[in-house]
């Protein structure tokens, strides 16, 4: 857009010379800079014509935008000078560039001269005397830009890129939130009108990208793998990082931007924009990248080794992206069960499998819209409705998992059963494999579970979807098999909490690892919190001798001050329950400051292209012999939970799927809330999150505060993910360190202002 008087001047100077998207973005960006153009000055139309071509013939030489069509549209007033000349040198004889002409205003002096410039150059002349003309005319042009396709008999077909449909929004119908049209024109084919290219009209239909999603089965893609689209002009049309909604108060609303993400927005670790510029040309491809992917909401970071596979949808302008995480979704298993066993073990209490999946497809007859995918599964598999269309693999998978895993139902209730089989406060038990099929157990009846939430059909974190694995399973998977990962669901930060132990089952054929699935409980914190603060106590009897400070030593003391944390720093444990599920930067910014300077954490920086923003705006020494009290009380840990889940771990459950029903592995290749009054805008924004470096098992310091010294052990709780800290609590180091915080940050970029004119272009 350019705007001219004696001289011509970009609108916005940051695309000077370029052809840019009329996105969402830019058109309201160019939308605020117009109204704060002035008058000033006489306007000459020839200097802005010159630049108007000089842009457009770079386009064509380079190669860019559609190279359909091109066209300029001249908003003015009046024309007076000479200017016929320009076109004779820029777009005679071809007339390639069609130039479309808007008078302004009543005046009608210059009429004739506004009118010979789109007459001579394939365009068309608007006169805009009254507001009611803008709605009336301005969309001229796309009659005239039809007419070859009229007469040339071109249906082109258009797909048109994102957008939320405000019924189906205003109705909750989440799930098909966000659609895409097809549409195709409709010409007159009246032999008398076929000359003059009349435009009937527009057909076309409405698709929901979540169907668009179903083609690409997710657990072909593994735990981490996910399908993607894109337009060609680099959008995100379906994604499972896409977040096209943010909370206002209590009600959900789409984002300004929400249709224009840009697919480097997504996957930026693409610093060098290879896999956007390939997928926007419309190219086929393979890229490798490593990514810091993030799980629970963005708190916890996972680095991953990802194949890219992607190419262009024929007679569309999308391209289809897979991903596969190396480690995952390479192996799937192939196992030859009967379908009577099979559904024998699948027809049982307790088991489910992922109901937004395909299995068999339900949405073609209206009669089978009714049944769940599991009803549907087992009236096909009973032969009550052979008219179904399922996915033969799928349920093979599904049929084997079921039989390998149904000995586990007998184990967890045998442990119910058993008076001595169970602790107090473990709830739940679960598993869940590749296919989507997960067994579950209750030990606690609904009225006394503090875990009402969890695994429920609401609880879309936890269970499988269209979009994403559960999040034990994700996390499981990303940890030492045969281990236990403990972590506090980011949800419960009010009332009773409760906290999750998954491990993870492999399965190695020649050498080839696959993960089978995984497995957990889900207890109360408060059970946790039990079996810590006994066991953190020396007893009476402890050999003080030659100890300094206090002895025997326990947390309960007020000397001291106890927590256990996660592997990315996260509070599961504490004295005071306001600091659980808290960062332990915030908890204690000395302490957590020394770790990363120790090496024992480190913090990794993460990027939301799709935020939504307010408008506005030491030293230490080692000192081991001043620690043994620490280390006594310590050392009683070292048993704890790798003792735990005993319960769990005795049962050889990795063991089933080395049954003689085991066939082979076969390869496959996918070839904040918001106060009254504030105001949200989209914005970027950095921040952090932080990981336990492994390889140091236990280290100590001594942090100088001003007067006072404060002492402080951590050690790593074997087989687990957890970490036991001991900190001396009568030394405050507040003034001298400040909390360390996840809060992100925004990111700035400088914009430049637009000079003031008087015409447009």
């Amino acid at each position: 857009m350019l705007s001219y008087s004696d001289y011509v001047r970009y609108v916005e100077p940051c695309f000077k010379g370029t052809l840019v998207q009329a996105d969402l973005d830019n058109r309201e960006h160019f939308k605020l800079l117009v109204e704060g153009l002035h008058v000033k000055g006489e306007g000459k139309v020839k200097k802005a014509m010159k630049e108007s071509f000089r842009v457009l013939n770079q386009a064509a030489t380079l190669g860019v935008g559609s190279l359909c069509n091109q066209a300029i549209m001249l908003i003015t007033d009046g024309a007076m000078e000479d200017f016929q000349q320009v076109f004779a040198d820029f777009n005679w004889p071809d007339r390639r560039v069609r130039v479309f002409t808007y008078l302004i205003g009543r005046e009608l002096t210059f009429a004739e001269n506004v009118k010979w410039i789109a007459c001579n150059n394939k365009g068309y002349y608007t006169h805009i005397s009254t507001l009611a003309d803008v709605q009336e005319n301005v969309m001229e042009y796309l009659h005239v830009l039809s007419r070859p396709m009229v007469i040339n008999h071109d249906h082109d077909i258009i797909w048109t890129e994102a957008y939320m449909d405000t019924v189906l929004f205003s109705s909750q119908a989440q799930s098909l939130l966000l659609m895409t049209s097809v549409a195709m024109p409709v010409f007159s084919k009246k032999e008398e009108t076929l000359s003059h290219g009349i435009l009937l009209g527009v057909v076309g239909t409405d698709v929901p990208l979540r169907e668009l999603m179903r083609l690409a089965p997710r657990y072909k893609l593994g735990v981490h793998g996910y399908a993607f689209l894109n337009t060609n002009n680099g959008y995100i049309m379906s994604h499972p990082d896409l977040r096209p909604l943010y909370k206002e108060g209590k009600k959900l609303k789409p984002k300004p931007n929400y249709n224009s993400v840009d697919l480097s927005e997504v996957e930026w670790e693409d610093t060098e924009q290879i896999l956007r510029t390939s997928m926007v040309k419309g190219e086929t491809g393979t890229l490798s990248l490593d990514v810091r992917a993030t799980v629970e909401k963005g708190r916890r970071v996972i680095f991953l080794k990802n194949d890219y596979f992607y190419t262009a949808i024929k007679e569309t302008p999308f391209s289809l992206g897979m991903v596969l995480t190396r480690g995952h979704g390479e192996f799937i298993f192939l196992g030859n069960v009967s379908v009577e066993e099979g559904l024998h073990d699948l027809a049982t209490y307790g088991v489910s499998i992922a109901n937004e999946w395909t299995y068999c497809e339900t949405d073609i007859d209206p009669h089978h819209r009714k049944y769940t995918q599991l009803q549907a599964v087992i009236r096909y598999l009973m032969g009550k409705e052979p008219e179904l269309e399922c996915d033969e693999d799928l349920l093979r998978q599904t049929l084997f998992d079921a039989v390998v895993t149904a000995p586990m139902e007998a184990y967890w209730t045998a442990i119910m059963l058993n008076v001595s089989g169970i602790d107090e406060g473990v709830e739940t038990a679960f598993l869940g494999t590749r296919s989507g099929l997960m067994r579950l157990i209750r030990f606690v009846g609904p009225e006394k579970r503090v875990g009402k939430k969890f695994l429920s059909a609401a609880d879309k974190e936890n269970i499988f979807t269209l979009d994403h694995f559960p999040l034990w399973y994700r996390r499981a998977a990303e940890y030492p098999a045969g281990k236990f990962l403990y972590y506090l669901p980011k949800e419960d930060t009010r009332g009773e909490m409760i906290v999750i132990a998954t491990s993870a089952v492999t399965v190695t054929v020649d050498k080839k690892v696959a993960i089978a699935g995984a497995i957990g409980v889900q207890m109360t914190l408060e059970m946790l919190e039990n079996r810590v603060w006994s066991i953190a106590t020396q007893p009476n009897d402890t050999d003080c001798s030659g100890v300094e400070g206090l002895c025997p030593l326990s947390c309960s003391m007020n000397e001291i001050n106890c927590y256990v944390t996660d592997s990315n720093g996260f509070v599961i444990v504490s004295k005071d329950r306001s600091d659980v599920g808290r960062f332990f930067g915030e908890v204690d910014g000395s302490v957590m400051a020394q770790l990363l300077r120790m090496g024992m954490f480190k913090r990794v920086s993460l990027y939301d292209y799709q935020a939504m923003c307010k408008v506005g705006t030491h030293s230490a020494s080692s000192a081991r012999p001043l620690l043994s009290p620490f280390y006594g009380i310590l050392g009683v840990l070292k048993w704890f939970l790798s003792n735990f889940m005993l319960f769990l771990l005795d049962f050889n459950f990795c063991g089933l799927w080395h049954s003689d029903q085991f066939v082979d592995a076969g390869t496959f290749h996918a070839t904040n809330k918001k106060k009254s009054g504030d105001i949200l805008q989209p914005c970027d924004t950095e921040y952090p999150s932080f990981v336990y470096e492994p390889s140091i098992k236990e280290t100590n310091s001594v942090i100088k505060c001003g007067r006072c010294q404060k002492v402080f052990v951590i050690q790593q709780i074997p087989d687990s993910n957890l970490l036991m800290v001991v900190v001396q609590a009568d030394c405050d180091c507040s003034r001298q360190y400040g909390p360390i915080t996840m809060n992100p940050k925004e990111v700035k970029y400088i914009l430049h202002t637009p000079a003031s004119a008087s015409h447009s272009l």
